[in-house]
């Protein structure tokens, strides 16, 4: 049996290939996607499984080995066509999909060859799924910083989902699923750290998880994803939806929400109106159950959040450094977050950690509660993960062992337990609602390269943390800029 890195470098190096040809690395896991799913249900047409093909005859893996050639590259785009037409998990896969390997004597070899000599269904789901993970981390490597949008550091989601210890009656949510790493791993927990009865298996396959995902190609990564991890069916509901999720409340409520919110503030959008005009759409409309009216979007995720968690619900999101002290309406939605939810703990991250450089972020961790007099944070415990630390993607990557003390000082199912130390304090409500604007980005250690200049960290490291500040100063300036243009169209 093949294990997971070598099944990444088998399709590692033919993408090198195909590099000649214009197909990037992103592209390349998508064609993987589509042919994997058409390989594998051919597959389990026969023993052991014998099941029914969810594909129809004439668009199946058969039709395609029938043909090489450009007669292949042809029919390959009409399989893709009219799969996508359908309405089920297979139709979310193929929709809108095109085909990106147009030289036909590379595609012949993909399929003929590389795929077709790989018995995928024999493969342990852990073993074909760890190795799309892994390819596809390659490719948001290879992709450089616009493909941001697809990766959170698997470590980083590993540490929040052993800290956040979702069970086998757990609902999950995603609202800005991306490919699905945040449901895998919570997946992957409930499946290995459990004894499930036949009907909790059911709900971790068909209702343990649910993600929603903006983009139409990230959307379909993720939904492949899902069904090498043995989520959902082919022939079944999508665990993941396509669509923006702050644009209205989907109505459902779940139990716990694991989230990396996208970064930037962009808040609106240029548009064509009925008349042919260009003007300007906000990002997101006001919503009746969001506490302010903004444009920056994770404001509005962390509000929608609150929104979708039912009530003692459990969250871990991810999300920048302006979430915690931006004035206005973010200075009134962090004040409703800690009077409404017990907001027991904040994880400040270190640079370095992202493929956006210079990002800075946190987790916030909280739980909501149902309406009280009383506000519901007693004390919000602080970690420390930033000061002194230095990663970097090429020369010190983030391990879930660097995240261990963070796991271990947080206490997961008894925090009761905790104690302070250098990197982890405690402050009480009185302290968060006495400091200016309620602001929650709170440090206290003082940083070891600032003392001492051999441990100044290395100068790109800088130039991206300056890079991220212009950034975000920019971002800042064209939102107003927004806002006045918007308020002088209403004149």
């Amino acid at each position: 049996m093949n294990s997971p890195r070598d099944l990444v470098n088998k399709l590692w190096a033919f993408c090198h290939v195909l590099r000649d040809d214009g197909v990037s690395t992103l592209d390349y896991v998508q064609q993987l996607t589509l042919l994997l799913f058409l390989k594998m249900s051919d597959e389990q047409t026969r023993e052991p499984w014998r099941r029914p093909s969810s594909v129809p005859t004439g668009l199946d893996w058969q039709s395609l080995l029938a043909r090489t050639g450009e007669d292949l590259e042809a029919h390959y785009s009409h399989v893709l066509r009219e799969l996508g037409a359908a309405d089920d998990m297979l139709g979310q896969i193929f929709r809108k999909s095109q085909n990106k390997i147009q030289n036909p004597a590379r595609l012949t070899h993909l399929i003929h060859t590389l795929i077709n000599q790989e018995n995928w269904s024999s493969l342990d789901v852990d073993v074909k799924g760890d190795a799309y993970e892994g390819l596809l981390d390659r490719g948001v490597a290879d992709g450089g910083a616009g493909a941001g949008q697809y990766f959170t550091p698997r470590p980083l989601i590993r540490a929040m989902v052993d800290v956040m210890q979702p069970g086998p009656d757990d609902t999950i949510v995603d609202p800005s699923a991306g490919t699905g790493g945040f449901l895998l791993a919570a997946h992957e927990h409930v499946v290995t750290s459990y004894q499930l009865d036949p009907d909790q298996r059911r709900h971790a396959r068909d209702g343990l998880v649910t993600g929603y995902e903006l983009v139409d190609d990230t959307a379909r990564l993720a939904a492949m994803n899902m069904l090498l991890h043995g989520i959902g069916s082919p022939t079944g509901a999508s665990p993941i939806r396509t669509g923006d999720s702050l644009k209205s409340d989907p109505g459902r409520r779940w139990s716990m929400v694991l989230a990396n919110p996208p970064f930037g503030r962009k808040s609106s959008n240029l548009v064509v109106n009925e008349e042919g005009e260009t003007e300007r759409e906000r990002y997101t409309s006001a919503r009746e159950d969001f506490w302010a009216e903004t444009s920056n979007k994770q404001l509005n995720f962390l509000q929608h959040i609150h929104t979708i968690l039912e009530t003692n619900g459990r969250a871990a999101v991810v999300l920048p450094d302006n979430v915690l002290f931006e004035g206005g309406a973010g200075e009134k939605i962090r004040k409703k977050l800690i009077d409404t939810c017990d907001l027991h703990t904040i994880l400040r991250l270190p640079t370095g950690i992202f493929y956006a450089g210079g990002v800075k972020a946190n987790v916030l961790f909280f739980d909501k509660k149902p309406a009280a007099k009383h506000p519901w944070t007693r004390e919000t415990w602080v970690y420390d993960f930033r000061t002194s630390e230095r990663f970097t993607l090429k020369n010190r990557q983030l391990s879930r062992e660097h995240l261990q003390p963070f796991v271990h000082a947080y206490c997961p199912g008894a925090r009761h337990q905790r104690l302070e130390s250098d990197r982890f304090k405690r402050f009480t409500y009185g302290e968060l609602i006495a400091r200016d604007k309620v602001n929650l980005d709170i440090s206290w250690l003082v940083d070891d390269s600032l003392k001492d200049p051999a441990k100044l960290p290395d100068p790109q490291a800088l130039i991206a943390d300056l890079a991220a500040e212009l950034q975000d100063l920019l971002g800042q300036v064209a939102e107003l800029a927004g806002v006045v243009e918007q308020a002088q169209d209403q004149e």
